[in-house]
């Protein structure tokens, strides 16, 4: 079980924020297991108590896709006195202290490597259509002094390598002067580090670490902001103190400023101040590069077929490749066995759904019968509203209920890929406060759920 649970972790390592897994993750010890309960020991019951609410759900669903079948976890705890030394997933590796005690927070000089995860660099990220300019601008943005923008923000859904890109930055500016001071943190852990210093009267020492002793901050998940009006007060002062300072900023986000509930428009302000990138799902080629590159990270032999076939298979996003290569590893390593065809639609069957396929042409042909449009004419130049209006819901629904990517859904049109997110992005809007709308979005979308059964 021992293998079993390093693979889970080294999973749980490429997903989880460098320092969130350090602190939770990494002391974890397996206990006990049998077929259906993994026993694993937390350092304390705080611990324990926060796993359970934090971060149980990832770890089944990491060992339920490595094993095959649902597995219980039990958290229980060790003794903290225990001698680990001789524990090969503990060596030269330290647990993080929580936020904000003395040693996290303190006048000398903090170095961030520790924090960033060593293999989100430049020359290992998979540059593509889909990314190209989020990854030109990182890396400008990383290597320029004289840069025309303070802030830099990456729009993109959750695996698409914003994390990557933005870990990046840190490390390139720390390889041209070991000396920055670079702060990486998600809004969580940025929330939580607050509240943990107004609990204990720290709360200076904590403003003097983001906002005196930072040359650049890497804000991650800043749609995690939501709601919380005292975190984005203090995050407000602390912008402000780094922009006057001439300090770089940078932000990931799934969901645009704009779009975040309950978040002040001052702060949404301050966000969108700078360049702003956005990193949509990889094409195929993309994604067939990506599996070449991390296969051969992992030794793993791979045929030209197989590739080929997992890059029209995964279209998810990049998490959905990393897993998948990580099971076919394990299977094979500990099956004994090599990787073949069966194998991966194995492998995959657990990742991919087997409903049918929903085309662009069904979509397309749907929505014109539906407003009594030929589809020839949702292709055309026209602006009419009565062409407009059934070819922007044409793009919403393609991009909600198939895998195409942006260029091959505007291509279907004659259209651009900013053509396509645009307008997305309108009816998307639009559905907030029209009701007409909305229920004809449904009315289609089960129309087009149906045809999938």
């Amino acid at each position: 079980m021992n293998t079993i649970w390093k693979n889970a972790k080294i999973k749980m390592a490429e997903v989880l924020p460098q320092n969130s897994f350090s602190l939770w993750i990494r002391p974890l010890k397996v206990m006990g297991y049998d077929d259906s309960m993994l026993s694993l020991g937390c350092p304390n019951k705080f611990s324990a108590n926060w796993i359970a609410e934090n971060y149980l759900d990832i770890i089944k669903d990491n060992i339920h896709s490595i094993v095959g079948h649902p597995v219980e976890i039990k958290l229980t705890t060790y003794k903290t006195k225990q001698d680990h030394s001789t524990d090969p997933d503990t060596l030269d590796i330290k647990q993080l202290s929580l936020p904000n005690t003395d040693q996290y927070v303190n006048k000398r000089h903090i170095n961030a490597r520790s924090c960033l995860n060593k293999n989100f660099v430049f020359n290992r990220f998979v540059v593509g259509p889909s990314n190209e300019f989020a990854f030109s601008a990182s890396n400008a943005f990383a290597r320029s002094q004289s840069w025309d923008y303070q802030t830099l923000l990456m729009l993109a859904d959750t695996g698409l390598g914003k994390t990557h890109l933005s870990q990046a930055v840190g490390h390139s500016i720390l390889q041209q002067n070991p000396e920055s001071r670079v702060f990486y943190i998600t809004a969580e852990d940025f929330t939580n580090e607050m509240v943990l210093s107004l609990k204990t009267n720290k709360i200076e020492e904590f403003k003097n670490k983001y906002r005196r002793m930072c040359d650049v901050l890497l804000l991650e998940e800043i749609q995690f902001l939501s709601g919380k009006e005292k975190t984005q007060i203090e995050l407000g002062y602390t912008l402000d103190t780094l922009m006057n300072d001439k300090k770089k900023i940078v932000f990931t986000s799934s969901l645009p400023p704009k779009d975040i509930p309950r978040i002040s428009k001052v702060l949404s302000s301050r966000l969108t101040s700078g360049l702003i990138t956005t990193i949509d799902s990889p094409d195929y080629q993309t994604r067939y590069d990506i599996i070449t590159r991390k296969s051969a990270e992992q030794n793993l032999q791979l045929s030209e077929e197989i590739v080929s076939f997992l890059a029209d298979c995964l279209t998810q996003d990049v998490r959905q490749i990393e897993s998948v290569l990580h099971c076919l590893k394990a299977k094979s390593d500990l099956l004994n066995i090599n990787i073949d065809m069966n194998l991966v639609k194995d492998v995959i069957s657990s990742f991919v759904s087997e409903k049918p396929t929903i085309t662009l042409s069904f979509i397309q042909n749907l929505v014109a019968k539906y407003f009594k449009v030929n589809p020839e004419q949702l292709q055309s130049k026209s602006r009419k509203k009565i062409y407009v209006y059934p070819r922007n819901i044409y793009i919403y629904l393609s991009r909600c209920h198939t895998n195409h990517t942006l260029e091959k859904i505007g291509k279907s049109l004659n259209r651009s890929h900013s053509a396509v997110i645009y307008a997305s992005d309108l009816v998307e809007h639009k559905m907030k406060t029209d009701a007409k709308l909305r229920k004809e979005i449904k009315f289609l979308s089960q129309k087009i759920e149906e045809n999938r059964q």
